[in-house]
């Protein structure tokens, strides 16, 4: 069986070609737009995909993208009735769901002479992280964790995965929503250091080692622990889970509005 697996519309985009259980190909697009971070439909890394192992897409039995726009849906539903976020913020989600729901036709476009007729199926964001770790991993079984900015409503999971004769198989245990997100945490902290572009985080990661821990106190006043595993912001010092924080790309560069409040 071969398997496409795609990540679209958002940062990072890129594809993989599974055949018969095997890695054949992987790329991020931003190798191919010169772009650090290329965001949109990647094309140009599907296309690389598929040169890898001789096929067309016509010989791709499925295709499988990392976001499920009905995951967590009463969630969604919930925090929009209750916490009654900007309008824009809402259509903004709900043109993402758009471009992402409308890959058949994007398929179509770019390889308009191999035509696609296997099934396209949406992966919930965490669960697609999950695999990606264990299913690849030497293990037969194995706690996998998954933590982020936000993806499906969610910015956290964690559970086990067990291979069995059966299949293989990963239960979730428990999950982070929205607007709770250590990758928000990082994300924050590195714009109000100065950083300014989407993916600097790890530049303050790498600084980290050499500094003292001078403001752990008052890092425990923005995130904390609680009994579930999991973890809370305080809202305070934060704005996206309020207001509609810009998330674009420009020609294929992501670009993010500030998502930190003046109380920061």
């Amino acid at each position: 069986m071969m398997i496409l697996g795609l990540n679209a519309y958002h940062g990072d985009s890129a594809a993989a070609l599974v055949i018969d259980g095997k890695l054949i190909a992987a790329a991020e697009e931003e190798r191919f737009r010169r772009k650090k971070h290329w965001a949109g439909f990647p094309s140009e890394s599907i296309a690389y995909c598929l040169r890898e192992a001789g096929i067309s897409l016509a010989d791709v039995d499925a295709v499988a993208i990392n976001q499920d726009s009905k995951a967590n849906y009463w969630k969604k539903i919930g925090y929009t009735l209750t916490k009654q976020p900007e309008l824009k913020f809402v259509l903004d989600k709900l043109r993402n769901r758009r471009d992402r729901e409308g890959l058949a036709v994007q398929l179509q476009k770019h390889f308009a002479d191999s035509r696609f007729t296997g099934s396209i199926y949406p992966v919930e964001h965490h669960l697609a992280h999950l695999s990606s770790t264990f299913h690849v991993s030497p293990f037969d079984q194995a706690v996998v964790v998954s933590v982020d900015g936000f993806g499906d409503f969610a910015s956290g999971a964690w559970g086990v995965g067990k291979d069995s004769d059966k299949g293989s198989k990963i239960n979730v245990d428990g999950r982070v929503y929205f607007p709770h997100s250590l990758g928000n945490f990082y994300q924050a902290l590195t714009q109000y250091l100065g950083f300014p572009h989407y993916g600097d985080e790890y530049k303050v990661m790498g600084l980290a080692p050499y500094g003292k821990p001078a403001y752990l106190e008052e890092m425990r006043k923005i995130v904390m622990l609680v009994p579930d595993g999991g973890y809370r912001l305080n809202l305070e010092y934060f704005k996206h889970h309020k207001e509609n924080v810009v998330y674009e790309w420009d020609d294929g560069a992501p670009v993010f509005g500030q998502i930190y409040s003046d109380k920061l």
